[in-house]
């Protein structure tokens, strides 16, 4: 048996598999806090006790005794900041953090050249960014800054105390040269960090340490249990679904959104913001869309009107299709494609006759519209792709999935256990990391259970026509 943990933004959840399926699960959920307007932060020992919680849970259905190595996956670009104790200086500040927009512009200055070198133009979401903020925001918290991790090789550092991570989530700090799959010196240079502060970069099925005799009281496992490295969520998830070959690409409907297509070779493409960035499997990369707006709004939309997501969606079934208001969904700015952290959400076309399902059958289909919007930042690169799958928490939504399938073009297939696939993913790694699976293994496809084709819905485009306007009125308007 093996475990996978996805550190994600709003849960951490995990998976106990075979070499084939899913036996059990738990999840815990977790919230973030926004201290100041355009911040995200949450703190790595909540994360900790969140896992610690969850494997409570799950030791009531299985023996923890008998997981035989542990994968981690996790929420990209978190900046965790340790002292030289390697304790968090201050919360970790994460991917859907805008404080950092004024150092990206100097970046881009300072090294024109950073996006074929790191796969994309500089973003406040990254983590490289948010140490240069901190140095001129901070001064008091850089000047004990001895370590930087990302979010899931925290969890790694407390189970096995070793400071690690892999190349997939080395990718999405911008410290990472793509190509070569090393730190890149300049870049760290560039942004205040010395490279001592990085952390090793591991191949995603490559043991980094074991459970610590400490970490096996706090949690119920057994010591000596290996840990692999893992994966930054995206390519997790990838890993659940068997896109580490070309031709294989799905989107992920979490918190965040990405359309995801998997490749051999490194292929930039900066000016458009698709992220090109090293799979977590050696000689494997990735081409990404990476949407900070994924299925937030319909939870939000749902805080709002005092319904949970599922209601919202149901509801949104019942609007009137010919009176459907157009919202733009950017409530942390947006990524890609459009590279904008000042961006924000706003309604249009509101009228008397407005009803709640109106409303959230806007929202539904904007997070649909930021999908169209991603496919055709791609260009020619996903035309021969035969369909998308699709994982995450959203995917639960037949109507979200038809929709996506009807304005990209492209038939979307779910698979059972679609909205556990980061954790999956990393479960696979560590079967992989111990030979229990080949490499061939990970290439293979599960089996959908639902397919939704692209269908003629006129209004439907027509609205995407409009949002794509309301976007550049109010872009201008900055």
């Amino acid at each position: 048996m093996y475990l996978g943990i996805d550190i994600g933004t709003s849960a951490v959840k995990l998976v106990c598999v075979d070499s084939s399926r899913i036996l059990e699960t738990s999840s815990v959920s977790i919230k973030t806090s926004s201290p100041k307007p355009g911040w995200s932060e949450q703190h790595p020992d909540l994360w900790w006790q969140a896992t610690r919680d969850a494997l409570g849970q799950l030791s009531k259905q299985t023996k923890l005794s008998e997981v035989k190595a542990i994968g981690l996956s996790g929420q990209m670009h978190g900046a965790i900041l340790l002292n030289r104790d390697l304790r968090p200086i201050r919360p970790a500040i994460l991917w859907n953090d805008s404080r950092a927009a004024r150092e990206c512009d100097e970046l881009r200055t300072t090294l024109p050249e950073i996006g074929q070198i790191a796969g994309v133009l500089p973003l406040p979401g990254f983590t490289a960014p948010k140490i240069t903020w901190l140095k001129q925001h901070e001064p008091k918290h850089y000047a004990q800054l001895a370590h930087i991790l990302l979010p899931k090789d925290y969890i790694g550092l407390r189970l096995h105390g070793e400071l690690g991570t892999d190349t997939s989530d080395a990718a999405g700090t911008m410290w990472l040269d793509q190509a070569t799959r090393g730190w890149h010196a300049g870049i760290a240079e560039a942004t205040d960090v010395a490279l001592d502060w990085l952390p090793q970069v591991f191949d995603g099925h490559s043991v980094v340490g074991t459970v610590t005799a400490q970490a096996a009281t706090e949690t119920g496992l057994k010591p000596g249990t290996p840990v692999v490295a893992g994966g930054g969520d995206a390519a997790t998830g990838a890993v659940s679904l068997g896109a580490t070959e070309p031709g294989r690409g799905f989107i992920s409907l979490g918190t965040s959104g990405q359309l995801f297509v998997a490749d051999r070779s490194y292929k930039p493409n900066p000016e458009r913001y698709v992220h090109a960035f090293a799979h977590t499997l050696p000689d494997r990369w990735y081409q990404m869309a990476a949407m900070l707006n994924g299925a937030r709004p319909i939870s939000w939309i749902g805080s709002q009107l005092e319904l949970s997501a599922a209601e919202v969606v149901a509801l949104a079934e019942t609007a009137s299709r010919d009176r459907v208001p157009v919202f733009l969904p950017y409530l942390t700015g947006e990524r890609s494609p459009h590279g904008d952290p000042h961006i924000r959400a706003c309604f249009f076309g509101l009228e008397d006759s407005t009803t709640r399902a109106d409303i959230c059958r806007s929202v539904v289909e904007a997070i649909a519209f930021c999908f169209a919007d991603a496919a055709q930042s791609f260009g020619g690169t996903i035309e021969d792709l035969p369909e998308l799958a699709a994982i995450g928490g959203g995917s639960k939504s037949d109507l979200l999935l038809r929709l996506i399938a009807t304005v990209t073009g492209k038939p979307i297939v779910r698979s059972a256990g679609a909205d556990s696939g980061p954790a999956y993913g990393a479960a696979r790694l560590a079967a992989l990391g111990l030979g229990a699976l080949e490499r061939t293994d990970l290439a293979v496809q599960p089996p959908s259970t639902d397919r939704f084709e692209p269908a003629d819905l006129a209004p439907l485009f027509e609205r995407l026509t409009r949002f794509r306007q309301l976007y550049k009125a109010v872009r201008l308007t900055e």
